[in-house]
């Protein structure tokens, strides 16, 4: 590794550490010697910050039900949170709600709601069994893509869900949901078929629902997604069920 290469890495990993101690609610962030230099801190959250980690979803949802951190809080009719299992084993996270989604205050309720609902039962799980959230908790206009700055306000709520839950196995659905996980531009094509690391946890990502009622080609490698998925959610509950 070069050695400006090697100070990106540096650099991109304090940045990272630097957010995670400011959302941990400290009020001041170290840096290693000489990175003060050519680092620029981030500027101070506006939305509120918690010296304590939430200890159940109901605390988490209840902190942040009335969030305005973005526009789309002023707009939207409920703020969808995510439903499920608490405890699961596999946690599904879509993009953003779409209109039923809206009106319902549920994630996936609506026609991709109901064709995902039929994916899940057709490798063996229930709706009850897995927790299914959103990259973003409030409906973007006409269901347009998410902005960064609202992916970047959201954020913190989803790795708090992930936390709580603690699945071991997250599977993506769309392109969007991909990139924001991952932190990256490759297009769902290069994404899709493998797993991936999401610290520490493995990620797929595959098809959304709703693309699949868009265009129907999808469907045959959404289902080679989804088997692929079940395969390595079986064989790491035999793996703990071994060691157990």
């Amino acid at each position: 590794m070069s050695a400006h290469a090697g100070l990106s890495h540096l650099v991109r990993q304090t940045e990272w550490a630097i957010r995670q101690q400011q959302e941990s609610g400290f009020d001041t962030a170290f840096l290693p010697g000489g990175l003060d230099m050519v680092l620029t801190l981030p500027e101070r959250q506006t939305e509120p910050v918690y010296s304590d980690l939430a200890d159940s979803l109901e605390t988490l949802y209840q902190r942040h039900c009335d969030c305005t951190v973005c526009p789309l809080g002023h707009k939207r009719q409920h703020f969808v949170f995510g439903a499920g299992n608490e405890q699961a084993d596999v946690l599904f996270i879509g993009e953003a709600p779409g209109a039923d989604e809206d009106a319902q205050g549920r994630p996936f309720v609506g026609a991709a709601g109901q064709l995902f609902t039929r994916i899940l039962k057709a490798i063996d799980f229930s709706r009850d069994e897995v927790y299914i959230a959103n990259i973003l908790k409030c409906r973007p206009p006409n269901n347009r893509d998410p902005k960064p700055d609202e992916i970047a306000a959201c954020e913190p709520i989803l790795r708090e869900q992930i936390r709580l839950i603690q699945p071991i196995l997250i599977c993506a659905l769309g392109r969007i949901a991909g990139q924001a996980l991952l932190q990256t531009t490759m297009s769902l094509g290069r994404l899709r078929g493998r797993f991936h690391d999401y610290h520490g946890i493995k990620l797929m990502v595959t098809y959304h629902p709703s693309a699949l009622l868009r265009n129907p080609a999808y469907k045959r490698p959404t289902w080679e997604d989804v088997q692929l998925l079940r395969r390595e959610y079986d064989k790491m509950i035999q793996t703990r069920t071994d060691a157990s």
